[in-house]
């Protein structure tokens, strides 16, 4: 639905009630298919009046006869056999289309948005009245209150019989059925359209103008084939599957990770002791033990972004010109009496193991990071360890190293020095973390803790900026392994079992992409806590909403990935990355069109969303 402009404008006017039709028709459409017959022709069609009691005109008749300003709304009639014309007793549903249906202050229609809305409302319960064909329900209607953003219902209920008519003012006759004898209910409003002019499917504004439609096809056509109640049955049954698919059973076990310390000689005395953190200067020249690939020397540039004293870029000396990341875990003494310490046992040890099984695979990608070396720090001077893999007094000495590359900036950085992405940097960034999760999956790995400071911004040779996955020592590679616990970004399975399905990395994914879209992202106690900022999110779509406003295509994933989320099913990553490949490369048809599957209400997929599972207003 495109905004409205200060400017008058014939087509923009064309546009937005073109949007308008295709709104309607998509919902009734949607409607009959999924709770009456898909084998009946289609009952319905759309027209627009004038004014009340006015001819009916289509959008392309009015459009060509310049009548196109005058027009007030759209009207969903019900077909009457052959008789191609349009009569006010076929109206089912009226859309009364304002430019701005707000009060001044305040999320609620205008009053006098809402006695427009009842003046159309007593028209079609008059020519109902009036009617020479009864099939319908005629006491009464609803209205849907439309601009351009935000959406509301208007239901007007009354015995038109009662109506008392006598000389004087028609309109206080009228007031008085009104107040006497009518009832009058007005929802809440709220945004149907986001910036891009998308209609955002399934949030509560779009869920009362489905319900209001539903009531008004029952009026003319009686109760569905499949009733709601059905269909809530059978996805509660599906989400029963699932679960029971998933075995939550066995993951209540509570198995605690091993951690195992290759090449540490507990035994040795010296582990003992506690040497300072190893700290390196810009300038220094580092010798690198490999045990496959022999002494390699790397020469320190810069401490990295974010003052970690244990990763800095460094050069090669054979080719100095290409910067690569260097990770220095703990020297080995520090290991049991420190906690960081062992943050960084993840960070070099682990994610050298896990880089390794990728590159015994065969598997690598740009967005993921590589092994160039892996060793421990050789020190200047004499070495009094005591064995091979013992250490000596020496800070330096058996001190284990990662050598990766590229050096990029993290994101949380980026967004903190720069503020939120636009659509384009957003969308670009998850197609680069998804093509690495991809590509990880591949061997069976699932990174774990995929968040702001773990993804960092490249720039290669030609300026291109891409987004590249990296700290990947908390990765799972077995069914033993814990994943790390973050209280913002974690999965809600992983905080609440200790364990990742085949969707936390997307979801870690989804949150992320709300962060850096601006997105606000509560600081969080307790898992109790965390697991409650997700459940009002998703229940209320305040992710798919926030991202919605940034970019159609990101909405439509994390729809998808909440779909998924806590069930075995695995993320269909291709379909995602093609239509992410097509946005990045500036092939994305943007703004009113929608993907098909999208555009398609059936209710069945709609209430495999969580979002539905907020309470909405009702309209019986």
């Amino acid at each position: 639905m495109p905004l409205f402009s200060p400017y008058d404008s014939n087509d923009l006017k064309e546009e937005e009630f073109l949007s308008l039709e295709d709104f309607l028709h998509t919902i009734v459409d949607g409607l009959w298919h999924t709770f009456w017959d898909s084998d009946e022709p289609f009952p319905f069609f759309i027209s627009c009046p004038l004014q009340p009691g006015s001819k009916f005109y289509t959008i392309e008749k009015a459009i060509s006869r310049g009548r196109l300003k005058g027009l007030s709304g759209a009207a969903l009639m019900t077909k009457n056999g052959s008789d191609l014309r349009a009569h006010w007793d076929q109206v089912v549903e009226f859309v009364l289309f304002k430019k701005n249906i707000l009060v001044e202050k305040g999320l609620g229609i205008s009053s006098s948005t809402i006695c427009e809305a009842l003046f159309y409302g007593f028209h079609i319960l008059m020519y109902r009245s009036l009617s020479k064909y009864r099939s319908f329900i005629a006491d009464s209607v609803f209205i849907l209150v439309l601009d351009s953003k935000f959406g509301g219902v208007v239901k007007l209920s009354g015995d038109i019989g009662k109506l008392e008519i006598g000389s004087g003012n028609p309109y206080k006759f009228v007031s008085d059925w009104i107040k006497l004898h009518a009832e009058v209910s007005v929802s809440p409003i709220d945004r149907i359209w986001n910036r891009l002019g998308n209609p955002n499917w399934g949030d509560l504004g779009t869920l009362q103008i489905l319900l209001a439609t539903f009531n008004s096809i029952v009026q003319f056509h009686g109760p569905p084939i499949k009733s709601i109640a059905s269909l809530a049955a059978d996805h509660s049954l599906r989400l029963q599957k699932r679960r029971t698919e998933w075995g939550l059973a066995m993951l209540l076990s509570g198995e605690g990770d091993i951690v195992e310390l290759d090449n540490i000689d507990i035994n040795d005395p010296s582990f003992e002791k506690d040497a300072s953190q190893l700290k390196l200067k810009q300038g220094e020249i580092l010798l690198l033990d490999d045990h496959l690939q022999g002494q390699k020397s790397f020469q320190v540039e810069e401490c990295l972004v974010g003052g970690n004293c244990y990763c800095y870029a460094v050069s090669s000396l054979e080719n100095p010109r290409k910067l690569l990341t260097l990770y220095v875990g703990a020297h080995p003494s520090r290991l049991e009496p420190s906690w960081e310490a062992m943050s960084l046992w993840y960070e070099v040890q682990r994610q050298t193991k896990v880089l390794k099984v990728l590159k015994q695979k065969e598997i690598s990608s740009e967005y993921l990071p590589e092994i160039i070396a892996s060793g421990r720090i050789l020190h200047s001077g004499p070495c009094g360890k005591p064995s091979p893999n013992g250490i000596c007094e020496h800070p330096w000495c058996g001190t284990p190293s990662l050598v990766t590359p590229p050096v990029g900036e993290p994101v949380s950085f980026i967004v903190s020095r720069s503020g939120p992405f636009t659509s384009d940097e957003a969308i670009r960034c998850c197609h680069d973390c998804l093509s690495a999760l991809r590509t990880a999956s591949m061997a069976n790995i699932q990174h774990g803790c995929l968040c702001p400071e773990n993804v960092s911004r490249v720039f290669d040779p030609e300026k291109r900026c891409f987004y590249v996955l990296v700290s990947w020592g908390r990765a799972v590679l077995e069914e033993r392994d814990s994943p790390a616990i973050n209280l913002q970004f974690s999965s809600s399975y992983a905080l609440q079992n200790g364990k990742l399905c085949p969707s936390s990395d997307a979801e870690n994914l989804v949150y992320l992409l709300y962060f850096v879209c601006g997105g606000f992202m509560q600081q969080q106690d307790s898992i109790e806590s965390a697991l409650e900022w997700r459940e009002k999110c998703w229940s209320k779509r305040l992710i798919q909403q926030h991202l919605g406003e940034v970019s159609a295509l990101l909405k439509a994933f994390s729809d998808y990935v909440d779909s998924i989320c806590g069930t075995p099913y695995p993320v269909n990553y291709d379909i995602w990355l093609s239509r992410l490949s097509r946005a990045v490369n500036g092939r994305d048809e943007r703004g009113k069109m929608v993907e098909e599957e999208v555009m398609t209400i059936r209710l069945q997929d709609t209430a495999e969303s969580s979002g539905i599972s907020g309470s909405a207003t009702s309209f019986s």
